[in-house]
């Protein structure tokens, strides 16, 4: 009993209980645009280690950007937490740019992999347009002013480098994890997850010092929703979507009646709508696309040896080079996705849907109507009451508004019911 005397003192000196033991460090990984997949999914994590009292939330960040309004959602969260946390820019090669940059300022501590990078948080046009000329250049600055307002009040909220914070928007300021360390733009390089556990361990924060030098990483996942959609947020399933909605949709109105490809193109349009929202996607790039579906369709009913299907190729290609602002290197679309797409939707249009549209066009094959414009012999005589012929293994009644005599040869003309019209054909 003795010996457990001072422990107990020690214990209630220390506050609690709890202090005696380095609590759990929760992580989570990010890799991708910013949206509101993340966000939901960054505001889940930091109520679940609350819960769990856990020492802090390591985010590991590695983005191109995304959602300026998502991003705002996060940072609130990261302000109301009572969780500390941690942004940490990784593996080595990752980046902190645009959306990831205020992120990475706003957190209770940021931190950086060696050889990875951060800001150009200059504000993006998403979205598939906008406004252009005057009006275009004043919402652009209007954007501009609010995101360094933005920024600058996170880093004087943060207590980290405001000057740079501002250059990082007006004038895509980015630079590596050992310039943003000394000019005290984050706080620390960790080469990996347990030295940054080791390099927080002590750091006060929120009035108490973390204790994560002997702490387990405990990983929150992703929900099967928010990892669907912020697999949607990437420009090639963006892509992809396109070209769902595009072959759903034609699939449909060439082949009237198979609901399917339509029910898949329409959820297509309605994901895409989505996506839109949080890539940067050209107004131009997606006109360029659909009118490359016109010219294959126009090049189906009207041929002109392979002109227009040409043109429509040309044009596909290039939408799809211009799918996404081209200013920003993050939201980029790879050859690699581009030509195959090239390929498959040329191969679609002429094979599938080029079918689909001649069969449409041939005259019937099957029924009565087959019938029609064939000659036969009189098996009887047949005038305009009766007679009667035998055709495609059938005896049919037949009548003529010209008599025709036996053996003699008819030209069936049209059906009445189970009665054939005929007339005579010259021999």
């Amino acid at each position: 009993m003795r010996r457990w005397v001072p422990i107990l003192m020690a214990g209630l000196a220390g506050g609690s209980a709890a202090d005696l033991f380095a609590a759990d460090v929760a992580l989570i990984k990010i890799d991708g645009a910013i949206g509101p997949a993340t966000a939901s999914y960054i505001g889940r994590a930091i109520d679940v280690a609350d819960r769990r009292s856990d020492a802090c939330l390591i985010i590991e960040l590695d983005t191109p950007g995304g959602l300026l309004e998502s991003t705002k959602v996060i940072v609130q969260k990261f302000y109301s937490s009572s969780v500390p946390t941690v942004v940490y820019v990784a593996p080595s090669g990752a980046s902190a740019t645009s959306a990831g940059c205020f992120i990475t300022m706003a957190a209770d501590f940021a931190a950086m992999a060696p050889s990875t990078s951060i800001g150009a948080a200059h504000p993006v046009s998403l979205g598939p347009g906008g406004a252009g000329g005057e009006e275009g250049d004043v919402m652009k600055q209007k954007g501009e002013n609010y995101a360094v307002g933005f920024i600058k009040g996170i880093a004087q909220k943060r207590g980290r480098n405001e000057a740079w914070a501002e250059a990082s928007v007006r004038q895509s300021a980015a630079i590596t994890a050992a310039e943003a360390l000394a000019t005290n733009v984050i706080d620390l390089i960790a080469k990996d997850l347990p030295d940054l556990l080791k390099q927080l361990d002590g750091r006060e924060v929120k009035g108490k010092a973390l204790k994560t030098a002997a702490a387990k990483v405990v990983e929150i996942p992703m929900s099967f929703p928010e990892k669907a959609l912020q697999l949607l947020a990437r420009p090639e399933m963006f892509l992809v979507l396109v070209l769902v909605a595009m072959y759903g949709i034609i699939g449909e109105l060439t082949n009237p009646g198979a609901i399917l490809p339509g029910v898949v193109g329409a959820i297509a349009v309605l994901l895409g709508m989505y996506v839109v929202a949080i890539l940067p996607v050209n107004i131009a790039g997606l006109a360029l696309i659909g009118l490359a579906a016109v010219l294959f369709i126009i090049d189906i009913y009207a041929p002109t040896h392979g002109v227009l299907t040409f043109g429509g190729i040309v044009a596909f290609f290039l939408g799809a080079l211009m799918l996404f602002n081209r200013g920003d290197p993050a939201f980029r679309l790879s050859l690699a996705y581009i030509i195959p797409a090239t390929l498959i939707t040329a191969a679609f249009f002429i094979f599938v849907v080029g079918a689909g549209v001649r069969a449409q066009l041939l005259p019937v094959r099957a029924g009565g109507e087959t019938m029609l414009g064939k000659t036969v012999a009189a098996l009887g005589r047949i005038d305009g009451r009766s007679g009667k012929v035998f055709v495609e293994g059938e005896y049919w009644n037949a009548v003529s508004d010209a008599p025709i005599e036996p053996g003699q040869p008819a030209e069936i003309v049209g059906i009445q019911g189970l009665t054939l019209k005929v007339k005579p054909k010259p021999t």
